[in-house]
């Protein structure tokens, strides 16, 4: 492998570019072949499962130069053929599919969630040289009023950000729903959703920008409060205020994403039902709050949980605006702040309280799901 790499290095860009891609799409269709021709009998496809379990370990012995790692990937592709051709309950070849499918993503879980989360979790019971302490990291944590401050900031985040999301975004899909500009009036409000949280940040930073008095204001609040004879304000420095207007700027970029959920959910509601509620004589208030606020309960709650998560997790915004003004730190950022001060263990401390604020959210989000489905 280290070879192959080495030699793809040495030729020109250009020529280095197919010969990735080539590489690529030939292991894709490695796979796909695998999963297409492992359910189907016949000595036809016997043979080419024969083949593949001497194919695919002589690849692997030419990438990897070893002999033990090809005999293990011959043994273990040898043997879920057998395993899966010949005992699988739902039918030959089911199982290898469904492994085929789910093995990359139950990987990908093991390496990059749980096995950092244990790792975590047993980092934020040891000191910054690693020696075990027990709770001392949560009890300095829980005795600061600094990290108090952090934590507070961190609900409010969670109360204020997907409440006004989902409100805005949920009345602006049902005033602009069926009119004649719809789809302009949606891209004008789902474009912030293109912008990163650093570049929002940095536009709502000239938005609150302040100049001492006399100077000429580029800050666009400011500009309107001296426009009519007022004096300019340094927003970000109003204490609780300032944390306000940073969660405006997640609010103007989640709105965007539930205007599109909710829009969506609204053209779902049965036109029957609407009728029917304007047919025994109700208002159109009436036929929101009994109809459709009903219909679209589970796409509300997938909104409400997801903007809530990512309020939780809210790192850019604060890091990039707020990092110099007081009170407005969230978890996620004091975790970084921590970390860069090699103090490991309180930074994975500070991140055991997010996953056990985060989890709540998502228990009630999948007990939601499960019993939408057990409606159906």
């Amino acid at each position: 492998m280290k070879d192959l790499l080495g030699w793809i290095g040495t030729l020109p860009p250009l020529a280095q570019i197919p010969i990735v891609v080539g590489l690529f799409l030939a292991a894709a269709v490695a796979i796909v072949l695998l999963i297409e021709v492992a359910p189907r009998p016949g000595r036809k496809f016997t043979i080419i499962r024969f083949a593949a379990c001497l194919v695919i370990p002589a690849i692997v012995f030419l990438l990897l130069g070893s002999v033990w790692w090809a005999v293990a990937a011959a043994v273990v592709l040898g043997g879920l053929f057998f395993l899966l051709d010949y005992r699988s309950r739902q039918g030959k070849g089911y199982l290898f599919a469904l492994v085929g499918f789910l093995a990359p993503a139950v990987v990908l879980l093991l390496i990059g969630l749980v096995y950092p989360s244990i790792q975590t979790i047993l980092l934020s019971f040891q000191s910054n040289r690693g020696n075990w302490i027990g709770f001392d990291n949560f009890v300095w944590i829980f005795s600061q009023p600094h990290n108090l401050v952090v934590i507070r900031n961190t609900i409010i985040w969670v109360l204020v950000v997907p409440a006004f999301s989902t409100a805005l975004g949920l009345a602006y899909a049902v005033f602009i729903d069926k009119s004649r500009g719809e789809k302009y009036f949606k891209i004008l409000v789902f474009m912030p959703m293109a912008i990163s949280f650093v570049g929002a940040s940095i536009i709502w930073r000239f938005v609150y920008a302040y100049r001492p008095e006399g100077e000429s204001q580029i800050g666009v609040l400011n500009g309107i409060v001296t426009l009519f004879g007022g004096e300019p304000v340094n927003w970000l420095q109003q204490v609780p205020l300032n944390s306000f207007l940073l969660m405006v700027v997640l609010i103007w970029v989640q709105t965007g994403f539930a205007m599109v959920i909710l829009s969506a959910a609204i053209k779902g509601v049965p036109i029957e039902q609407v009728e029917a509620a304007q047919l025994d004589g109700t208002n159109a208030w009436q036929r929101f709050t009994n109809v459709t606020i009903p219909a679209i309960r589970p796409s509300i709650i997938v909104v409400l949980t997801t903007i809530s998560i990512a309020s939780l997790k809210v790192f850019d915004i604060v890091r990039t605006m707020g990092l110099a003004y007081p009170d407005t730190g969230v978890i996620a950022n004091e975790m970084v702040t921590l970390l860069q001060k090699f103090e490991s263990g309180r930074s994975a401390a500070f991140a055991v309280v997010l996953f056990l604020l985060v989890l709540p959210i998502v228990i009630y989000n999948a007990r939601q799901i499960q019993k939408t489905r057990e409606i159906r």
